[in-house]
């Protein structure tokens, strides 16, 4: 987990924008399941994704989905139309989505966002009710199970 924290803390250094979504974000609320990865929300204007290259120089970074791992390689040309990208990195997985499904794009997800302090340095997250909605929608047997643990946390911060 801690390299997964790196490499969040590179992303917020390098001043990309970006909503913290998926299993990260759950257990940055509370929920004790496991992540194997990093899930953004990405901002995909170009600027952005300057940042992004950015914050990957030196953590080879690869396309993780493709056959004989591409290196990513962000320019203006390449990046026109582009709408997710899943990154292998030296720090683990970084999974960029354009939009988050039952949620919706960059901008609503900033919308339903929250700021919490990660090490020293703020970083917006997918507010518990719309990450409820959000792993809902997944509808996939590890989601189920992280929605009930969001449920409970949610259920135990009203009592309080």
């Amino acid at each position: 987990m801690s390299s997964l924290n790196g490499l969040l803390q590179i992303l917020m250094q390098h001043e990309v924008r970006f909503v913290l979504v998926g299993g990260y974000a759950a257990r940055v609320h509370g929920s004790p399941m496991v992540t194997e990865d990093v899930d953004i929300c990405l901002d995909f204007s170009p600027g952005n994704l300057l940042h992004l290259k950015n914050a990957l120089n030196g953590l080879n970074p690869v396309h993780r989905l493709t056959p004989g791992k591409l290196p990513v390689v962000l320019n203006p040309e390449n990046c026109v139309g582009l709408k997710n990208l899943y990154i292998q990195t030296s720090l683990g997985h970084l999974d960029c989505l354009s939009e988050v499904l039952s949620v919706g794009d960059y901008n609503e997800c900033e919308k339903r966002s929250i700021t919490r302090d990660l090490s020293g340095k703020p970083c917006k997250i997918l507010s518990l009710d719309a990450l409820i909605t959000a792993k809902a929608a997944l509808s996939r047997p590890r989601d189920r199970e992280n929605v009930l643990h969001l449920k409970a946390i949610r259920e135990k911060l009203q009592q309080n």
